[in-house]
């Protein structure tokens, strides 16, 4: 991103110690983060396991109010139930390891 307002980009970090400035607006943009507007996104992007969307809601604070991933592994998780319909249990091991799951982002 080319930003020319210093508030919303830290300083670079070759220049960031030296002078008092830089270092007090770097420390203020790590610890207190920057006010963003009220309102809410969504943004997806292709990623090698399918489709991750990231869903962000702001009140207009420096924190976000809601922030909700939709992770591939979730979405690839749901067709399980057709995969392994009229099988046998064998088979549900192989189904399951042909959508390559990642669990631990599974439940976000």
């Amino acid at each position: 991103f080319n930003v020319d307002d210093p508030r919303l980009v830290p300083p670079p970090h070759d220049s960031t110690y030296d002078n008092m400035e830089n270092l007090i607006h770097h420390f203020k943009y790590v610890s207190h983060g920057f006010q963003v507007p009220k309102g809410e996104v969504y943004v997806s992007i292709e990623s090698p396991k399918g489709e991750l969307g990231v869903y962000i809601v702001s009140d207009g604070s420096e924190k976000p109010y809601r922030l909700k991933l939709r992770t591939p592994t979730f979405m690839n998780l749901q067709s399980i139930n057709q995969m392994a319909k009229g099988g046998y249990l064998a088979d549900v091991v192989a189904a399951l390891s042909s959508l390559d799951p990642v669990f631990g982002e599974c439940d976000k």
